[in-house]
C-alpha cells in the first residue's frame, strides 16, 4: 500500500501521535481494516484488541467518540443512560468527516479537527496491546487502554457486552 503514510489524514494522525508522546508506530496493512474483524485478521490478533472509533451525535449536536473493543457492539441505550441523555444520535459519513477530519473506516481516536466527548470501553483494558485506526482504512497503530485514555482524555465505561 504505497502512499498511505503520505495521505493528509495519516500525516495529521502521526503529528498528533508524536505531540502526545504515543510510542506505537503506524503499521500499513495490505488489506483494509475497515472492520474490526478485518483488522484483527490482518494483524493476527483477537478481534477484542481492535479499538474501533465510533462517532455519535449528542443532543446538542456535538460529537461523541466511543472507542470500543471490536469484540462487541456498543449498547447505545446503556451509554445514553450513563450520560444522562435520552439517546445517542446517529452520525452519517459527512458528519464524521466534518467533526473528526477522518473518513469512515479510518477514524483515528486522536488528531481530530473538532473537540469531542470521548468514552473508552473498559473491555479494552483486558488486553496489554490494542490497535486503533491511524487515519486511513489500511493504517493502524498499537497502544494500550491506559495510554489511549490519557491521550484522548476519555472516560472509561462499560459500553456493551
Amino acid at each position: 500500500m504505497d502512499g498511505v503514510l503520505e495521505k493528509a489524514a495519516v500525516k495529521r494522525f502521526i503529528e498528533a501521535k508524536n505531540s502526545l508522546g504515543l510510542q506505537g508506530a503506524v503499521t500499513v496493512l495490505s488489506d483494509s481494516a475497515r472492520t474490526a474483524q478485518d483488522a484483527a485478521s490482518a494483524l493476527g490478533i483477537e478481534v477484542g484488541q481492535i479499538a474501533s472509533s465510533l462517532v455519535f451525535r449528542l443532543p446538542d449536536g456535538s460529537p461523541l467518540l466511543i472507542i470500543t473493543s471490536g469484540r462487541h457492539r456498543v449498547d447505545t441505550d446503556l451509554v445514553a443512560k450513563n450520560l444522562g441523555i435520552e439517546e445517542l444520535g446517529r452520525a452519517d459519513a459527512d458528519y464524521v468527516k466534518s467533526v473528526s477530519g477522518y473518513s469512515v473506516g479510518g477514524v483515528a481516536p486522536i488528531g481530530w479537527t473538532s473537540p469531542a466527548t470521548v468514552l473508552i470501553d473498559e473491555a479494552l483494558n483486558d488486553y496489554e496491546v490494542i490497535w486503533a485506526a491511524s487515519g486511513h482504512p489500511h493504517a493502524v497503530f498499537p497502544t494500550s487502554h491506559a495510554e489511549l485514555s490519557h491521550a484522548t482524555g476519555a472516560t472509561s465505561i462499560v459500553v456493551g457486552e
